[in-house]
């Protein structure tokens, strides 16, 4: 789950409040010359640069603001396995054996998070399992039936439990199903990239903060102009999601419209008893139900209650936030009555709109990494790696992904939102019925 920060919200994230950020990284100053651009130093970006560092390419990042000041270091902190079109897009558009790659990929990309913490010694709070609700009898009828269709044609195993034997991974009496799963799991997203970014400097990556892209001249080489200075490169990877055409309009205007920035909130709790916590959520996991407007969850390392949900079509945040996500907690988990919300954040996923990723070309040297669309804890990861392998030369996976089709939201920029809100509206009374 990924989010960016939100203006309107004046507390710190509880990431933000549980790290100790090195110096600011300085702007970039004069030319620079590399192999490579990085626009952006989120988990994509960075996962890029160090991937194409590892290859022997000097690579510069370009970020905005500060690492991972973005929705890579606000996020929900959920790793989770495939993507959050489920696999029918996949299947639609490339047919049963690439999407069944697509699957092993996503798979990958987690086995990818053990690695980087593994290889570069990452102190992230990183914990395996994950547990998939369902909170009326159509959407458990709705979980047994995908989880068959993921046992039978993608060998993905889970254990099901179904009425009061949902019991055995959550302490609450509102679900009907549920789904655990070992290979997904949950980490402190701003450690882990902090961690990212650490590791790409050790291998000669140039972090510039402060030094947002504002114009981008195609080409060989490509350069990127920034208010006190300039980059040129051979080759370009925009990992800027949907905050790209925010700092830059004229950077990557042929692909903004293919996404959308969603606003999404967290609550996080007071340190809660540890017995409390394996009561409720027995196996630790991270939890996600499958409603169209969802709410996620999960315990951090000192025990407290990281909740998320709500979203918002809008740039406003929505109104009583803190007293409508702690009531939502609270009828889930009456538990949790009182217990006192130490901090709200929140801010934007980018989605596209079948809510595949979206990965792809500008010309022959200018790779683009968006529409993750709040799977992109793990899946950031290895698309940094398939555009690295891409502009190595090896491109077959990364196009796995680059064929899919993409459509853009109706309306244009004025009127995008409102048929998204009309679109989410439609789906909540669905649930509600």
């Amino acid at each position: 789950m990924l989010l960016n920060s939100d203006t309107q919200l004046n507390q710190k994230s509880y990431y933000e409040a549980s790290v100790v950020r090195p110096d600011v990284l300085p702007r970039v100053q004069d030319t620079v010359a590399v192999d490579v651009l990085v626009v952006g130093a989120g988990f994509a970006g960075l996962s890029a640069a160090i991937e194409l560092a590892q290859r022997g390419y000097q690579v510069a990042v370009l970020e905005a603001d500060r690492v991972c000041s973005g929705a890579s270091g606000r996020n929900g902190g959920q790793a989770i396995a495939g993507f959050a079109s489920g696999q029918e897009p996949f299947e639609h558009q490339l047919g049963k054996a690439q999407a069944r790659l697509a699957w092993d990929l996503s798979l990958q990309s987690l086995d990818l998070i053990d690695q980087r913490i593994r290889d570069f010694g990452i102190a992230c709070d990183w914990v395996k399992g994950y547990l998939h609700v369902a909170d009326s009898p159509r959407k458990a009828r709705a979980l047994q039936a995908e989880m068959a269709v993921m046992a039978r044609d993608y060998d993905f195993a889970v254990d099901l439990a179904l009425g009061s034997d949902v019991q055995r991974h959550i302490g609450s009496a509102r679900y009907h199903a549920s789904a655990f799963d070992t290979t997904s799991g949950h980490l402190h997203p701003l450690k882990y990239g902090l961690g990212l970014a650490r590791a790409a400097q050790s291998l000669g990556v140039r972090i510039f903060e402060h030094s947002a892209v504002l114009r981008l001249d195609r080409g060989q080489p490509l350069v990127a102009h920034t208010t006190s200075g300039q980059v040129q490169a051979r080759f370009g990877v925009l990992a800027g999601n949907y905050a790209l055409p925010e700092f830059g309009p004229q950077v990557a205007p042929d692909i903004t419209a293919r996404i959308m920035p969603v606003g999404t909130y967290i609550i996080g709790t007071a340190p809660l008893d540890a017995a409390l916590c394996q009561q409720l959520i027995p196996g630790n996991a991270a939890v996600c139900d499958n409603n169209f407007v969802l709410d996620y969850f999960r315990f951090s390392a000192d025990h407290r209650m990281l909740f998320g949900g709500r979203v918002s079509y809008t740039t406003r945040t929505p109104p009583n936030l803190q007293q409508v996500m702690t009531q939502r907690m609270v009828d889930i988990f009456p538990q949790l009555q009182g217990v006192p919300v130490d901090f709200l954040w929140g801010g934007f996923v980018d989605i596209s709109m079948n809510r595949a990723p979206d990965f792809g070309r500008l010309g022959n040297n200018l790779y683009y990494l968006q529409g993750f669309s709040g799977h992109g804890v793990a899946l950031t990861g290895l698309a940094g790696q398939l555009v690295a392998q891409a502009i190595a030369g090896q491109a077959e996976r990364f196009d796995v992904f680059a064929k899919l089709q993409h459509r853009e939201f109706p309306g244009g920029a004025l009127l995008r939102m409102p048929s998204l809100v009309l679109g989410t509206l439609y789906h909540r009374l669905r649930e509600a019925l």
